[in-house]
């Protein structure tokens, strides 16, 4: 009963948590607009306050991620409406002129993922062999295997390898905790490099023209067809994005059953999971609406919708990760935090070898460990235009997934000791 108490956050009601949420979120957008707070927001873009403010709440109880439902509603309905309203208006010449680079970066991160994590194992077993080991449904190697799910894919791709590689749940548990806390570490790299991308680009001696044109390019279609929005324009946009979450939803409700049913050879793809397809069908309703009358939906601010619901995504996010968390388990997040590590140094080293853009980088990585709830996040800390960028590469991670993990799992395997 005790511990009960000790793990019960001092606000239950998610109406509540929501009311925080965005009292948080209204705070910071309002004094990063303020000159007061210039210097400060000129070091710590407001994205990452988003993200890590709540996290504090849940780190001091105040709130709990792990008990409220927030996540899965923001996830499920405010996600691909976002993902709609983000992509109705979308360049598509612009995007295919932003080359190869993007693809090229993203392999490298899911190949960062793919030998990071035997090569954690074998630095960690240099010094610690314990820390790695493990007989049976407790070897470590089993339950980073659910990691590298994660990392490449998604959640469908972690369960699978949950149940390919057999890890005890409470392993399971405790690599959660890892992929949550080391994503998200991460995750606020990029968000603060996003703000600093220039300086990257420089010294990755980086040609980043063509993004800069498809910003430019959205930014004057938005202001070639910007008005002010009525009552009943902001109906219109608001019954759009959602009328495309229903659908959405209705032919996940259909799709993944029936595959699940008659073909689960596919679940390797993760076209079992209801999830890819409520993405797929959103992203893909988005960019079937790019070629009517309903892109100029833009001109009366659709992508600041998309961008709102976005920024509640953010803060859900954000109030999952508890920062003490490392604390309890450290031994397994430092191989999770090694692991990463690798990631980097072959993202960076690609990156500068090939003077990709710092954006293709960071959304090439977050595409991987993070999927297409954060990817677009990271997508739009750049601009909100070049969200579906990251959408399109995370459910591509999603097909690869399952396959790059089960890979990297015979590899961790193989070197454990």
């Amino acid at each position: 009963m005790e511990e009960v108490v000790e793990n019960t956050p001092m606000i239950t009601n998610d109406a509540v948590v929501l009311g925080l949420l965005m009292v948080i979120l209204a705070a910071i957008f309002y004094t990063s607009s303020s000159p007061k707070f210039k210097t400060f927001y000129k070091y710590v873009p407001s994205l990452l306050l988003c993200y890590f403010v709540p996290s504090i709440f849940n780190s001091l109880g105040v709130i709990s991620g792990e008990q409220s439902s927030l996540y899965f509603v923001a996830s499920r309905y405010l996600l691909p409406t976002s993902l709609v309203l983000l992509t109705l208006s979308i360049d598509f010449k612009g995007i295919k002129r932003l080359g190869p680079k993007a693809i090229i970066m993203f392999l490298a991160g899911t190949l960062g993922i793919v030998v990071g994590g035997p090569l954690a194992i074998m630095i960690i077993s240099s010094f610690n062999p314990d820390l790695v080991g493990g007989a049976g449904p407790e070897a470590v190697w089993r339950g980073l295997s659910t990691v590298a799910g994660s990392w490449i894919g998604g959640g469908a791709n972690q369960t699978a390898m949950k149940e390919v590689f057999g890890a005890s749940d409470g392993l399971f548990s405790a690599m959660i905790t890892v992929d949550v806390i080391v994503a998200n570490v991460w995750m606020a790299f990029l968000l603060y490099g996003a703000g600093i991308s220039d300086k990257v680009d420089t010294w990755f001696k980086a040609d980043s023209s063509a993004i800069k044109d498809v910003r430019k390019r959205i930014e004057d279609y938005q202001s070639s067809i910007s008005k002010i929005p009525t009552l009943t324009n902001m109906m219109v946009v608001v019954g759009v994005g959602f009328a495309i979450t229903a659908i959405a939803h209705f032919g996940a409700d259909l799709i993944a059953p029936a595959i699940q049913n008659n073909a689960p050879q596919l679940a390797k793809f993760s076209l079992t999971s209801p999830f890819f397809w409520l993405i797929v069908i959103a992203t893909t309703g988005g960019l079937i609406l790019s070629f009517t009358k309903a892109r100029e939906l833009e001109g009366v601010g659709a992508s600041k919708f998309g961008s709102l619901f976005l920024y509640v995504l953010v803060a859900t996010i954000g109030m999952k990760m508890d920062v003490t968390a490392i604390a309890k388990t450290p031994g397994l997040f430092l191989i999770g935090a090694v692991w990463m590590v690798i990631h980097v140094i072959i993202l960076l080293s690609v990156g500068k070898l090939i003077k990709a853009p710092f954006f293709f980088t960071a959304v090439g990585s977050q595409a991987n460990v993070g999927g297409a709830a954060s990817a677009p996040i990271v997508a739009s800390a750049f601009h909100p235009s070049l969200a579906p960028v990251g959408v399109l590469l995370a459910v591509f991670g999603y097909a690869l997934g399952t396959y790059a993990a089960y890979g990297c799992a015979l590899l961790m395997q193989a070197v454990a000791p």
